[in-house]
C-alpha cells in the first residue's frame, strides 16, 4: 500500500500547479468528511472466508483474509524475537491490538489512506491518552513499527508531540475510540440506510456516449464481455477492461424502424445469445420495421456471428422468424430471453394506443393475437407446417382451436424488461423464475412473476385494481396478481430489473432490483421465503461520504432505460439525460454496495481470451463526483478526466 501512494505523489509531481490544485482541493474536501468503513486498498471492509487466528477482532467484518492476517502475525512475531523478555510482558498486547488495525473495517481512515498528500503513516492514528499509555510502556519498540526518521526522533525526545503526530483530528475515529462508538459499529457491514429507511448504493461508470441504450447482455460463451445495443440498430462489445471495440457487433440501423420523436418507442428492442453460442454462433433480434413506407410490424430474427471474426455479426445470416403486425407507434414489447428450459420468450405489447382497444376483449385478452402476450418457441428446428421454429410440446394453450399455440402466458399490456433469475448462489432457491415490469395506463405500474398459462390482467386490471370494470367482474378471469404495484405518484413507467445473485455485493443477494424511466426513481422488492410475499425496500445513491471510494460516483440520468447483468451475475442499469433515439447522453452504470464487499479473490474468474482484429476506443469517463458545489461541477469533472492516469495509479 505506501509503494502504491509512493506512486501516487510521483504522478502529482508531474501534473501541471493547475491540476495540483484541483487535486488538493479534493482530498482536502475527502479529509474533512466523516469516517467511512474503507480499506488500505481503497474498498469496503469484507468478512473473511475462514477463521483469523492473529487479528480474531476483525473476523465478522474487516479488511483482511487469512493471508493477511498470517502476515500481520508473521511481522509481529518478528518484532516479539527482537525485544526483550521484559518488553514483551508488557507491550506484546498493545502492539498486537495497533499492528491489527491494518484489519480494522477503518483502517483507510486510521492510516490516513483516504489523504495520499498528508503524510504517510506507518502508525495508525492513536487516540492521546492511549498513545501517551503505549508510549511510556513501550517507546523502545517504536523503531520495530515505523522507519519515519521524524516518528522515531519525536518518539526519544518529546511523547506529547510524538503523540500529536499520531494523533486524529477526530477523537471519535482515532485507536481505540473507534470500537466504542456503537454507531458507527452498531449496522457495520449492513446495505447503509438513510434517515428514510433508504438503502445507499453507489455507482460506477462503466460506459457513455451512448444513443439511448436499451439493453446490455453477455453471450455466455465466458469471456465475459458485453453486448450494449443502442436504439437506433446498433450493437457495440465492451471487453472486460472497460474499452469498446471501434467496428460495432452489429449495424442494422437502416432496417429498424425509428424517429428522433422524444419518446418514440419503435426501434431495436431486444437481444439475446442461444445458450450454445459459443459453439452454435447463433443470436436473435427483435425490432420494428416498415413495410412499404405504410405497415409496422415487429420483427424477431434468427442470426450468426461471422465466421472470420468474433466480434462481429454475418450481416447476411439474418433468418426471419416471426413477424407480427402493430396497429400502433407505441407498446412494441422488446425483450428476448432463453429460459433454463432453453425456449426463447417473446414479449410483446398489446398493440398500442391506449386501453387495449381492439376487438371485444382487447389484444392481451385473446389467446388468438400474438399481441399482449409472452410466446414461447423452439428455435432448434423447424415446424412440420413450414415455420422456421417448433412449439414446444407443454405449451400450455396447444391444443387450444382459438388460441395461437406458441402463447405461453397473456393478459399483459407492455411488459419492459423481464429477466430470469439464476437463483441463490449456495441454495438454488429462486433458479429459472422469470421476473417482468409491465408498464401501466393511468394510475399503476406493476411487476410480475411469470408461470406458463398465466392469465396477467390487462386490461380487466391494472395493478391490483379494476380497468375495465366489466371484464373485471367476470369470474372466469382467474387472473395473476402482480409481486408488487406501485401509483403514478411514485412514476408512470416502470423498468423491470434483475434479483441480484452476484458476488461482489453479498448484502444484495435476492433483492429484485428494478426502476422507473419517467421518475428516475430506483427500487428493490425483498422476499418473504415463508410467506412468498414481497417488501418493497426504497434504493437511493448514497451521500458523498458513502460514495467517496476512488471511481465511485452517487448519481444518474433520470431515464432509467433498462437493467442488465453481466456474465458474472454483476448489476448494472442504463439511463440517458434526454430520451431520444438520436442523442447520445446514454450511460450504463454498475451498482456497488459501498458497506460490504466479498472477500478479496473470491469473485475473480479469467476470462477466455478475445481476438481482436480492429481498433480499441478506451473508456474515459464522464460521469463526476460533485465534491464542491452543484453550480460548480466541472471542477471536478476537470479532475475526473485529467487525472484519470492519477486515479489508476491508487
Amino acid at each position: 500500500e505506501w509503494g502504491k501512494r509512493t506512486h501516487a505523489h510521483t504522478a502529482y509531481a508531474c501534473l501541471s500547479p493547475f491540476r495540483r490544485v484541483i487535486i488538493i482541493i479534493y482530498f482536502s474536501y475527502l479529509r474533512d468528511t466523516l469516517a467511512h468503513p474503507q480499506c488500505l486498498d481503497y474498498q469496503p471492509p469484507f468478512k473473511p472466508p475462514y477463521h483469523l487466528e492473529f487479528c480474531r477482532h476483525y473476523e465478522k467484518l474487516g479488511c483482511c483474509d487469512q493471508k493477511m492476517d498470517n502476515s500481520i502475525a508473521m511481522r509481529y512475531w518478528d518484532i516479539m524475537d527482537l525485544i526483550g523478555d521484559e518488553a514483551y510482558a508488557v507491550c506484546r498486547d498493545l502492539v498486537k491490538d495497533i499492528m491489527c488495525q491494518e484489519c480494522s473495517p477503518y483502517a483507510a481512515h486510521l492510516f490516513d489512506a483516504e489523504d495520499p498528500y498528508t503524510p504517510v503513516r506507518h502508525l495508525p492514528g492513536l487516540c492521546l491518552t492511549y498513545c501517551s499509555d503505549f508510549h511510556s510502556k513501550c517507546h523502545s519498540v517504536v523503531k520495530y513499527l515505523t522507519n519515519s526518521r521524524t516518528l522515531l526522533e519525536t518518539c526519544e525526545k518529546d511523547r506529547s508531540h510524538f503523540c500529536n503526530l499520531i494523533n486524529l483530528s477526530d477523537q471519535d475515529y482515532c485507536y481505540p475510540n473507534v470500537l466504542r462508538n456503537n454507531d458507527l459499529y452498531s449496522s457495520l457491514g449492513k446495505v447503509v440506510e438513510d434517515t428514510k429507511g433508504c438503502l445507499q448504493l453507489c455507482l460506477t461508470e462503466v460506459a457513455n456516449g451512448l444513443r439511448n441504450p436499451v439493453l446490455m447482455v453477455h453471450s455466455g460463451d465466458d469471456t465475459h464481455r458485453m453486448f450494449v445495443a443502442e436504439q437506433v440498430g446498433f450493437v457495440w462489445v465492451y471487453l472486460k477492461d472497460g474499452s469498446r471495440l471501434e467496428q460495432p457487433f452489429l449495424d442494422i440501423s437502416g432496417e429498424v424502424l425509428t424517429t428522433p420523436w422524444l419518446g418514440d418507442e419503435r426501434g431495436f428492442l431486444g437481444l439475446a445469445f442461444h445458450p450454445k453460442y459459443r459453439n452454435s454462433g447463433r443470436f436473435f433480434i427483435y425490432y420494428s420495421i416498415l413495410i412499404n413506407g405504410k405497415l409496422e410490424k415487429i420483427r424477431i430474427s434468427e442470426m450468426k456471428v461471422s465466421a472470420h471474426d468474433m466480434n462481429v455479426a454475418d450481416p447476411h445470416s439474418e433468418r426471419v422468424l416471426l413477424e407480427i403486425e402493430e396497429p400502433a407507434a407505441n407498446h412494441n414489447g422488446g425483450q428476448l430471453l432463453f429460459g433454463l428450459d432453453g425456449y426463447l420468450y417473446i414479449f410483446t405489447g398489446d398493440g398500442g394506443k391506449a386501453g387495449d382497444p381492439f376487438g371485444k376483449f382487447g389484444n392481451s385478452q385473446n389467446r388468438s393475437a400474438l399481441l399482449g402476450k409472452v410466446l414461447r418457441i423452439d428455435v432448434d428446428g423447424s415446424s412440420i407446417d413450414g415455420k422456421p421454429y417448433k412449439i414446444p410440446p407443454d405449451n400450455p394453450f396447444l391444443r387450444e382451436p382459438d388460441a395461437k399455440p406458441e402463447v405461453y402466458a397473456y393478459g399483459v399490456r407492455n411488459m419492459w424488461r423481464c429477466s430470469v433469475d439464476r437463483g441463490d448462489l449456495l441454495t438454488g432457491y429462486g433458479r429459472g423464475r422469470i421476473f417482468c415490469g409491465d408498464v401501466g395506463q393511468n394510475r399503476y405500474e406493476e411487476v410480475d412473476i411469470i408461470v406458463k398459462g398465466g392469465n396477467y390482467g390487462w386490461r380487466a386490471k391494472e395493478g391490483f385494481e379494476c380497468f375495465d370494470m366489466k371484464l373485471c367482474q367476470n369470474s372466469s378471469l382467474d387472473d395473476i396478481l402482480p409481486i408488487f404495484a406501485y401509483g403514478h405518484h411514485v412514476g408512470k413507467s416502470v423498468t423491470g430489473g434483475y434479483v441480484y445473485r452476484g458476488c461482489e455485493s453479498p448484502n444484495l443477494n435476492g433483492l429484485y432490483i428494478f426502476g422507473d424511466f419517467m421518475s428516475g426513481r430506483l427500487m428493490a422488492l425483498e422476499e418473504d421465503n415463508k410467506s412468498g410475499s414481497w417488501k418493497e425496500k426504497n434504493v437511493c445513491m448514497g451521500d458523498t461520504k458513502t460514495c467517496s471510494f476512488p471511481g465511485l460516483i452517487n448519481h444518474h440520468h433520470k431515464f432509467i432505460i433498462s437493467f442488465a447483468e453481466d456474465e458474472a451475475g454483476e448489476l448494472y442499469f442504463l439511463a440517458t439525460s434526454y430520451p431520444n433515439a438520436m442523442s447520445p447522453f446514454g450511460t450504463l452504470y454498475k451498482f456497488m454496495d459501498p458497506s460490504r464487499r466479498a472477500p478479496p479473490g473470491k469473485c475473480k474468474y479469467k476470462p477466455l481470451p478475445v481476438k481482436l482484429r480492429g481498433k480499441k476506443v478506451p473508456f474515459i469517463p464522464r460521469e463526476c463526483k460533485n465534491i464542491l458545489h452543484p453550480k460548480k461541477i466541472i471542477w471536478s469533472c476537470l479532475i475526473c478526466l485529467h487525472c484519470k492516469k492519477y486515479f489508476s495509479m491508487l
